[in-house]
């Protein structure tokens, strides 16, 4: 007999209301999906589809109003207050659109901050942030402050303090949405190819089917439930991106 994989993600008939009794708004609709270790999973979806919201549950930074989230077996939709800030910073890296960089701390510093919080010794901050920063292609840049580099640095500046602690799960919302076409084929690239050689777990919200296309499965969203699912497997990006748009036409999503 086969004994199937744990899924990393596995995420149960969760649901999530806004508003009050009398004006309830339904956000997400028993919304049920698996996430493997190693996987490239990319969440795509109209404005007002549900798709931020289920980022933040899966995060911890929203709540459910019913379902369950588990994430390595465990059921996040348990987790005390007390222990949400040590179980983000243990199992979870954020790459948010307006990068969320300190402008009083330089890139090293930003990056090496989830290592000070979790008070690594100085000696191997340095050592894995020179290390990170050299495989995004920020090494030359460290010593500068976030007002002083280029909107693509600072999204490679904000992956590389995502991935420096070696999360199960990077969580990725719009991650390309403040950049230029050309900084944002860069950050797709990197984080590609972090997937491919690091085995990194991807979990990334976009509207923009370009971006998607970099991913290996798509799920899409609408109004608040799970519409389709699409996987590359084999296909070329090209195509990969066609039948993505082909999908959005038959949702009545904006195609580019």
């Amino acid at each position: 007999m086969i004994k199937r994989q744990q899924p990393l993600l596995l995420v149960e008939n969760i649901e999530k209301y806004y508003g009050t009794a009398e004006a309830v708004t339904k956000a997400l609709n028993r919304v049920s999906f698996h996430v493997q270790s190693g996987e490239y999973v990319s969440i795509m979806g109209s404005s007002g589809s549900g798709k931020t919201t289920l980022l933040n549950c899966i995060s911890t930074i929203d709540t459910v109003s019913a379902g369950h989230v588990f994430l390595d077996g465990k059921d996040i939709t348990k987790i005390s207050e007390d222990e949400i800030a040590a179980f983000r910073r243990d199992n979870l890296g954020f790459v948010f659109q307006d990068f969320s960089l300190l402008d009083t701390l330089t890139l090293e510093e930003n990056i090496a901050l989830p290592l000070t919080i979790g008070k690594m010794a100085p000696d191997q901050i340095e050592a894995r942030v020179k290390e990170t920063a050299e495989a995004l292609g920020i090494s030359g840049e460290l010593q500068k402050f976030p007002f002083q580099v280029s909107g693509g640095q600072k999204q490679r500046c904000a992956f590389a303090r995502a991935v420096i602690c070696g999360p199960k799960l990077i969580m990725a919302d719009e991650p390309t949405g403040s950049l230029d076409s050309h900084s944002a084929q860069m950050l797709l690239e990197m984080m590609s190819r972090m997937n491919r050689k690091n085995g990194a777990t991807i979990l990334m919200v976009t509207h923009d089917p370009l971006c998607a296309s970099y991913a290996q499965r798509i799920l899409f969203l609408k109004d608040g439930k799970l519409f389709n699912e699409i996987r590359k497997g084999e296909k070329t990006r090209s195509v990969f991106y066609h039948e993505i748009l082909d999908v959005l036409s038959v949702m009545g999503g904006e195609r580019p």
